[in-house]
């Protein structure tokens, strides 16, 4: 967490992951940055025509980012949108790709849909950062087989990174090794154990591999690991998420959902 009292860097990497308008000038940005985790800003005078921090706020472009102190109002209520939110100073364009489209697109607002209901603000995750920023580049507009691999490892950092996904390479149960031959099942409630005949079943091997990427710490390894078990891994993912999410569904993954129905 956070330590309460200690002093932002001045400049820091962030990416947009939500805006709302606070006025008819000035806008409300939820940021992911790489030091603070997620935080709220107020960009005043973000709409006007002539802002240069209009054409730099877009979602996926990695930014560097000043802040200034919390936002108040003249009389100390009213005014202010909350007393979480600080005023952006300046931002700046810091490289990467360009934005996304097709279902690339989604898959993007699919993770920052992810990051705002998980994560806690003022909660500092550096290795989910860079691991974000590793991402985005991994999704294609065509959503192939690479793409999938590329959201079911961020699913598994995200999980990990917040402490929900227990250790991978024990049987939750007993606390002892897989055996690599046996099949195992994934549960949200109760770790790895043997499959149920309706749930998704992965080798002890499969998971002792995605453990040991998970404890190395590349995206591309994760995303190898991923691969070869991506349709239970997907069914698993998914459930694990609607569990911790709980009364809070992922407006996205339903769009994504009708528009491929629409599709079909």
């Amino acid at each position: 967490m956070a330590i309460r009292g200690a002093r932002a860097p001045a400049i820091q990497q962030a990416f947009v992951l939500h805006h709302y308008d606070w006025s008819e000038s000035s806008l409300i940005l939820d940021l992911f940055t790489r030091e603070q985790g997620r935080i709220a800003v107020v960009a005043k005078g973000a709409k006007r025509p002539y802002s240069q921090m209009r054409a730099v706020l877009l979602p996926f472009q990695r930014i560097q980012v000043s802040l200034s102190k919390p936002v108040k109002s003249a009389d100390g209520v009213g005014d202010a949108p909350g007393p979480e939110v600080v005023t952006l100073r300046g931002a700046e364009w810091a490289g990467g790709s360009t934005m996304p489209a097709g279902a690339a697109l989604f898959s993007g607002y699919y993770l920052n849909e992810l990051l705002l209901k998980l994560l806690a603000r003022q909660d500092p995750h550096t290795a989910l950062f860079d691991a974000y920023a590793a991402t985005l580049p991994a999704l294609h507009a065509n959503e192939d087989a690479q793409s999938q691999a590329a959201l079911r490892a961020f699913e598994l950092r995200l999980l990990r990174e917040i402490g929900l996904l227990p250790d991978l390479s024990l049987s939750t149960l007993t606390q002892q090794p897989l055996d690599l031959d046996r099949q195992y099942m994934l549960n949200a409630e109760a770790g790895v154990l043997p499959p149920q005949a309706d749930a998704p079943a992965f080798s002890g091997l499969a998971l002792v591999q995605l453990q040991a990427a998970l404890l190395h710490g590349s995206m591309v390894a994760l995303q190898q690991a991923c691969s070869p078990v991506l349709p239970a891994l997907r069914s698993t993912l998914r459930g694990l998420l609607h569990y911790h999410l709980g009364q809070r569904p992922l407006r996205t993954r339903q769009v994504m959902q009708d528009l491929q129905k629409l599709l079909d």
